[in-house]
């Protein structure tokens, strides 16, 4: 049997391949690293000639990992908290490195996105990256380290807690929910016609069919952002129509489920310390904010 040639790695191609790993495309890897397609395909042959395996192969929908590719993968991410470890200054119990943290727009528009950069504040050589997704990101494919979810995975190597529970509640200002109140026609802000599957905008239509949508928005953030100007109510989580001054809750007499949140991360980090810390100050900051949830 023929042995394959391995040679030295070179860092930049383990970068191009985490990249595409990590986002499935020549262009969004490209776009992450602003670089062309022809960098990303030369590095990737280059790696693997170093490896002597084939690390990816190519789909119609993008491009998916081999065996050699998956533990390829695992290897290339201690390397890259390796290299940020060491660029950033070693600090013995402090995380270190880039933390890539992945939620729904709403929860990091609405709690997340202000609460953060107190860790990274906290700790100097911690960088974090707030990443806003409705889909659910692959935390095998290392697109994130830890997500924060409302649907708990029922399969895979992952840890899942439940740090709070969502509550939702129509909110809009004193004089929009006066009128909604006393009987006036009912005017809402939902979402995007291309998010009408999601869950409370299938609830609002079923239970409000005859309510005008006049105004609509990606995320519950955005929404609650809208509902500011009076043109309408907004169905939104208690946690930002609570910290908005200018709205109050509104009573229609119905409100969606609760649903619960939970912390995402891979079983294999558990002894990560950098993670273990990060997921640990990330459920801590739910606590400390009960109040909006409750």
């Amino acid at each position: 049997m023929t042995v394959q040639k391995r040679t030295d790695l070179d860092w930049q191609d383990v970068r191009i391949f985490l990249a595409l790993a990590r986002h499935g495309s020549l262009s969004a890897a490209a776009r992450m690293l602003s670089v062309n397609h022809a960098t990303i395909a030369r590095r990737l042959h280059s790696l693997e000639e170093s490896l002597g395996e084939k690390l990816v192969e190519r789909r119609p929908d993008g491009y998916v990992l081999t065996l050699a590719g998956t533990h390829a993968l695992e290897a290339a991410s201690r390397m890259e908290q390796a290299v940020q470890t060491l660029s950033r200054g070693a600090q013995d119990g402090m995380p270190s490195g880039l933390m890539r943290i992945s939620a729904s727009p709403g929860l990091s528009g609405g709690f997340l996105a202000s609460r953060l950069p107190t860790l990274a504040a906290r700790y100097p050589a911690l960088d974090i990256d707030l990443s806003p997704m409705l889909r659910s990101v692959s935390l095998e494919r290392h697109e994130a380290d830890i997500a924060l979810r409302f649907d708990k995975p029922k399969d895979g190597d992952i840890i899942a807690r439940p740090v709070t529970t969502v509550g939702y509640g129509f909110y809009g200002t004193e004089e929009a929910c006066r009128a909604a109140e006393t009987g006036g026609s009912l005017v809402l802000i939902g979402f995007n016609e291309a998010d009408g599957y999601l869950s409370q905008a299938v609830w609002a239509s079923a239970q409000f069919p005859r309510a005008r949508v006049a105004f609509r928005a990606k995320d519950q953030f955005l929404q609650s952002v809208a509902a500011r100007t009076g043109i309408g109510l907004a169905l939104i989580p208690h946690f930002i129509g609570r910290a908005d001054q200018s709205l109050r809750l509104c009573d229609l007499g119905a409100v969606p489920p609760c649903r619960e949140v939970f912390l995402l991360t891979r079983s294999r980090d558990r002894k990560n310390a950098s993670i273990r810390i990060v997921a640990d100050e990330v459920a801590d900051l739910f606590k400390q904010d009960r109040n909006l949830f409750d």
